[in-house]
């Protein structure tokens, strides 16, 4: 028995109607704007942050995306940590355990600082990323491949980066 065997008994009783794609596209819908909603909970202006966010992205460093935005580096650096941006914190994961240590009272401070190894400035910004989480609104937004509409660091290599499954 073929396939045409088996519908050939069989017709169409009703059409399907077309009712178009849902479409969700808010791309055009300017950074600042979505920031403008979250101001209250960043460090810097909206317009600020959306500059830091534009120039991180294009590789600019932290300390010269904050000079060109006006704004100071560890300001910066907590605003891009609210945007979701990773790698801002200057301390590594298991020194950032050690601020945790002190965050719950474990540590003096001074004990903490000299065990996570970097200096007051390092150990502040620290603090700010292990007791302010990023705003997922926001670093859905500036996220590459998210809603936002700005370029991403991978965008010029045409979906060629993929992560890798089966490494040995």
């Amino acid at each position: 028995m073929t396939l045409s065997d088996i519908a050939a008994g069989l017709e169409v009783t009703t059409e399907q109607r077309d009712r178009g794609a849902a479409v969700v596209d808010d791309t055009d819908v300017d950074l600042r704007d979505r920031l403008a909603e979250h101001a209250d909970e960043l460090p810097c202006t909206p317009a600020a942050t959306a500059t830091l966010v534009d120039a991180y992205r294009a590789g600019t460093s932290v300390g010269d995306a904050a000079h060109e935005t006006n704004v100071a580096p560890i300001t910066a650096a907590k605003a891009l940590h609210r945007c979701g941006v990773d790698g801002v914190c200057p301390l590594a994961p298991s020194r950032r355990d050690v601020v945790r240590d002190w965050l719950d009272g474990r540590l003096a401070r001074s004990e903490a600082v000299a065990l996570a190894g970097g200096d007051e400035a390092d150990f502040a910004l620290a603090t700010y990323v292990e007791t302010h989480a990023p705003i997922p609104e926001v670093a859905d937004a500036v996220a590459p491949g998210g809603s936002g509409s700005h370029a991403t660091l991978d965008d010029g290599l045409g979906g060629s980066l993929e992560t890798p499954d089966g490494l040995r």
